[in-house]
């Protein structure tokens, strides 16, 4: 492994990079980030989670690109391509340089486009870290606030209106929602939003276009721009800010000693955010944010590939499990479970807690678990892997409530000749993201 690549993807919400390192694990040297958006003029660490497809369900472009090609699109050209963004959330550690002294206890808040993360370590002797409490938060990242502006924009032109406009004019819709998007990283003041020509023109179509805000407290309109007040634009940050204010104030309340809370992903480049936590905590603890918070996961992550060691332990936040059969037994078994086959009578899908809920994981840590086969003439047999956070007292059988399969794996087994009296052991590495590996010994 010590000349093996190391390549960290932060696939997230609203925006996705990755960053990458090409030399040995114990050369120190700082990872390597993907910049984006040469075509569109742009040079950033992240691109847009968008991706365009043709009206075949050929992929076209992702990212400023597919972005750019939607956005010059109109009427029926756009009805006919198929633009996807921010589609994470419907498929739904970060490493900052500051001076550290062992036993230091700080907080990461990961504040990305649709989740807000976060997790408490402490630095051990040496430097590593220790995860003290399970990774939590919300969904209330980015783009609530984007939501929010896109509400107040159906509520001054009428619902009728922006749903016509967002049908005739998709890609000039979306042009203007990713222009709102980079609103939210301004200073917290007045804000000027342009009005795409077409919406101008469909409202003009109706009436005048200034009585459109009449009736509206916060915004006006500023000849070809919509102008919002801060204090209105503070209000779509509410929700989201509220969200995290509990969700922090829940883990201070937990008896820890905590030095730092640090700000890291795309959101927290915004300064009504890092302005509220300040406000909020600083009587507690200092407030942090590196000067490219969104690059924060990526170098953070690479740097983690190439040293395991860094985070010595993890709290779980799932109960891990596998999937067995054992010999029927009717005083302790559902009669549905129950199969029969050549070899006698079985009860499928017994969940087999791997690592529970809460328990302290360390980086290197394995499990294991010796099994034999159900059949004497059995060449392959699969293992299948589920997790719950449920409470598991009780629980049995993995098609219980709570209980969702993260996948499987095929084990071959090609020589028969002892039959069922073939040990298999189940070795399984729990590693930082409680990932599952195997290996058949």
């Amino acid at each position: 492994m010590d000349n093996s690549y190391i390549i960290a993807i932060d696939f997230g919400t609203a925006y996705s990079g990755y960053a990458f390192s090409l030399t040995k694990r114990e050369a120190e040297i700082d990872p390597r980030l993907k910049s984006w958006g040469k075509k569109t003029s742009l040079r950033t660490p992240k691109t847009p989670t968008c991706i365009l497809f043709d009206e075949h369900e050929k992929f076209l472009s992702f990212g400023y690109e597919a972005q750019s090609a939607y956005f010059r699109t109109r009427g029926d050209e756009a009805r006919n391509k198929f633009f996807f963004e921010c589609f994470k959330m419907s498929l739904y550690d970060k490493v900052i340089t500051f001076e550290q002294a062992s036993g230091t206890q700080y907080i990461v808040v990961d504040c990305g486009g649709g989740t807000i993360d976060i997790t408490v370590h402490e630095v051990l002797e040496g430097g590593a870290l220790k995860e003290l409490h399970k990774a939590s938060g919300n969904d209330l990242g980015g783009q609530t606030v984007d939501k929010k502006f896109k509400e107040f924009l159906r509520e001054i032109f009428s619902d009728r209106l922006w749903d016509e406009y967002e049908k005739k004019h998709p890609g000039e819709m979306q042009k203007m929602m990713y222009d709102i998007s980079v609103l939210k990283e301004n200073d917290d003041d007045d804000v000027d939003i342009s009005c795409q020509y077409n919406l101008g023109e469909m409202a003009k179509e109706q009436q005048k276009i200034e009585k459109f805000f009449e009736s509206l407290r916060g915004v006006s309109w500023n000849e070809g721009s919509i102008k919002i007040s801060k204090e209105k634009v503070r209000s779509f940050f509410a929700e989201s800010l509220n969200g995290i204010t509990k969700s922090l104030r829940e883990i201070l309340k937990k008896g820890f000693t905590i030095k730092y809370i640090l700000l890291v992903g795309g959101y927290s480049q915004s300064l009504i955010l890092r302005q509220h936590i300040t406000n909020q905590f600083s009587d507690q603890c200092k407030v942090l944010c590196p000067s490219h918070p969104q690059e924060a996961i990526m170098k953070g992550a690479v740097m983690f590939g190439r040293n395991p060691a860094l985070v010595a332990s993890r709290i779980s936040a799932f109960t891990y499990g596998v999937s067995l059969s054992l010999r029927f037994d009717a005083s302790k078994h559902r009669a549905d479970k129950r199969y029969t086959n050549k070899e006698g009578e079985w009860c499928d899908g017994i969940f087999c807690v791997l690592v529970k809920e809460n328990e302290e994981v360390g980086w290197d840590k394995t499990s294991e678990y010796s099994c034999t086969p159900i059949e004497r003439d059995q060449t392959a047999i699969t293992f299948a892997f589920y997790r719950t956070e449920r409470n598991i007292q009780g629980l049995m059988y993995v098609d219980e409530w709570g209980v969702e399969k993260i996948g499987s794996i095929i084990l071959e087994s090609p020589v028969t000749a002892r039959g069922m009296n073939r040990e298999i052991k189940l070795q399984i590495n729990m590693n930082v993201d409680f990932m599952l590996s195997v290996v058949l010994l």
